[in-house]
């Protein structure tokens, strides 16, 4: 079957191996997923040390409680002097200066740290979406759209809601422990034993439950990925759900991934709400153990009423960050399965690799290309492109043809560098193609595909996207040499009418016209268009072919071709057969020699003369 007016590509067959290398995963555990991600973002833990001796400083406010609870009762009230109201508001007094400082204190620990958070997350966000960037297009398309958005996005929000609210109140809870039990053994040592022995049991088994509530929650964001990656497809592709009428069928797919999401949450809470319980458990089991045998101590005049009160006091300062400090552990959890994910995309080795500053930058002028014995295959596939040698010179209009998933598209990508090629060398000027540094690439490579992607803003600011300060002025200059001033101008608000997301106030063909302006503005030396005038009708087909003979004239053009008309008007045609090129030449030399090119023009011209039905 060939290319004809249809507008097919073959970019899906070109696109579509049957496995192909994936952003990695990422086997660390918590606590080195905590460590990695500090040095990925070292906003997270500048000035931590400030930070924790301000919390530390609200721990020890709080301990100052159970201490003037004891001396107001062993000495302010039941003292062999009897009761001393001016030591009771002087103890009352301290106690309620230390409740202001640790208020204080923890006001500014938390200002710091959610400061340091969002500076943190946002450094984390920025490097995971650039490194998203720097991977191949092969690379990208191993996730879906939505999974991937969800790395950066709620993945990372996992990281956040941790740092923010668990992350402090973990370090605050080891520190309360730390200092209750020590006051907790100033008062008695026996107690303070009893109440260690009940808790070490919990201890002890919160390890291997917190090593199934990782796997749990690393479950849960790889179904999030998963339901937003159903229901940001059902979304873009709405106009199609509708034309075909399945609604249903989408509805049910989404239905099942957000019932997979559900299921695998309802997992891991239950997990949760096992550890979670077995510390309210046995935080009521402690109190009440501590109070029978502070009791006993008491008859035995081993414990003052005031230090056993004392003691219970110290015992929820105990208890509190125990129960609380499970929940912080299961928040760790999520946590690190997102920070996982975030960390798998930075992991994830950049195939396509800018040289950088140590990379050719090319003069400006006419680009002659050359292909030395190309060979691509996608990873598990057979080779796309075999031994292709090729020679495009200057200024020259070359047109690509090929039957479906001949290779045209994959000549398209790596002559553009979204690919590399596995082996031979695309050169540029007689410099291969990975020795140039992409800012120097882009500004003279530019790639119009067919369906050029409109970004929710004006005409105008779409046309200048492409090149960086470009005026109002430049924008309207170059659609008045394109022929197309007048047509903007005749929409709604002229320059400034909306596009709407991804273009969607616009027809396929004023599109088109859009996207090429934004090329001509660019002004590359090499543009490389997957054929423009495809499925349009012939009114804008007319703008389309004027606007293309000026964007294309005095530089370097190759077109990905689905009409031979397009092959007819070029200076040298290419013919891709199965991976090869089959011959290159004009036209009409082709015509004559090239058996393929004969077969793919006969059916082009069988197709176009055929005479309207109706």
């Amino acid at each position: 079957m060939t290319d004809t007016d249809t507008g097919t590509t073959d970019a899906a067959t070109d696109a579509a191996p049957a496995r192909r290398p994936g952003l990695t995963g990422n086997r660390l555990g918590a606590w080195q997923v905590l460590r990695r991600g500090a040095e990925i973002s070292p906003e997270l833990v500048r000035g931590v040390w400030l930070t924790l001796l301000l919390a530390l400083v609200a721990t020890c406010g709080r301990i100052l409680v159970p201490i003037a609870v004891q001396q107001t009762i062993d000495s302010g009230i039941s003292g062999d002097d009897g009761v001393r109201l001016g030591l009771v508001l002087r103890l009352v007094g301290v106690v309620a200066g230390a409740v202001l400082l640790t208020a204080v204190a923890s006001y500014v620990s938390n200002v710091r740290l959610f400061q340091a958070t969002e500076a943190g997350l946002a450094t984390l966000r920025v490097k995971a979406f650039r490194h998203i960037h720097d991977l191949s297009v092969l690379t990208q398309n191993t996730e879906r759209r939505g999974a991937l958005v969800a790395r950066v996005t709620s993945d990372v929000d996992t990281i956040s809601t941790f740092v923010q609210w668990g992350g402090l109140l973990l370090v605050l809870s080891a520190g309360q422990l730390l200092i209750a039990t020590i006051v907790m053994a100033v008062y008695s040592w026996q107690l303070t034993l009893l109440v260690w022995a009940c808790f070490l049991p919990l201890f002890i088994i919160v390890r291997p439950i917190q090593r199934r509530v990782s796997v749990a929650y690393g479950t849960v964001r790889e179904r999030v990925g998963e339901m937003l990656g159903s229901i940001s497809e059902a979304v873009v592709g709405a106009d199609t759900i509708r034309a075909y009428a399945v609604q249903t069928r989408t509805q049910r797919r989404i239905d099942t991934a957000i019932e997979a999401h559900r299921h695998s949450a309802v997992r891991a809470q239950m997990l949760v709400a096992v550890s979670f319980t077995g510390g309210v458990l046995m935080s009521g089991l402690v109190v009440a153990a501590v109070v029978v045998a502070g009791t006993a101590l008491g008859v035995d005049g081993g414990l003052t009423l005031g230090e056993l009160l004392a003691v219970l006091f110290l015992v929820q300062l105990f208890t509190t960050p125990v129960q609380m400090g499970t929940e912080v552990l299961n928040e760790l959890q999520n946590a690190a399965a997102g920070w996982r994910r975030v960390i798998g995309v930075l992991d994830t080795p950049a195939d396509i690799v800018d040289p950088g500053e140590e990379g050719v930058s090319l003069p400006r002028g006419p680009i002659g290309v050359e292909f030395e014995h190309v060979t691509f295959a996608y990873p598990d596939g057979d080779p796309v492109l075999r031994d292709v040698s090729l020679s495009i010179p200057p200024r020259a209009r070359v047109a690509v043809v090929g039957e479906t998933g001949s290779g045209k598209t994959t000549l398209a990508k790596l002559l553009t560098r979204l690919m590399d090629p596995a082996g031979g060398r695309v050169l540029l000027d007689g410099e291969d193609l990975r020795r140039i540094a992409f800012a120097n690439l882009r500004s003279r490579v530019v790639m119009v595909p067919q369906e050029g992607f409109l970004f929710d803003l004006s005409l105008a600011d779409n046309i200048a996207w492409g090149s960086e300060g470009a005026t109002r002025e430049q924008v309207e200059g170059a659609l008045r040499e394109l022929g197309l001033l007048d047509w903007a101008q005749g929409l709604p608000r002229g320059l400034d009418t909306p596009v709407g997301q991804r273009g969607e106030s616009l027809s396929a063909g004023e599109r088109q016209l859009l996207a090429l302006a934004r090329a001509y503005l660019a002004d590359p030396d090499l543009l490389v268009l997957d054929e423009a005038t495809s499925a349009v009708d012939p009114a804008t087909e007319v703008k389309l072919q004027a606007a293309l003979d000026g964007v294309t004239r005095g530089r370097t053009s190759v077109t990905i071709a689905h009409r031979l008309s397009t092959a007819e008007a070029a200076d040298l045609v290419v013919v891709v057969d199965k991976g090869e090129v089959a011959d290159a030449g004009p036209h009409a030399d082709l015509l004559k020699r090239c058996e393929p090119y004969q077969r793919m023009y006969a059916s082009w011209r069988s197709q176009t003369s055929r005479p309207a039905k109706g």
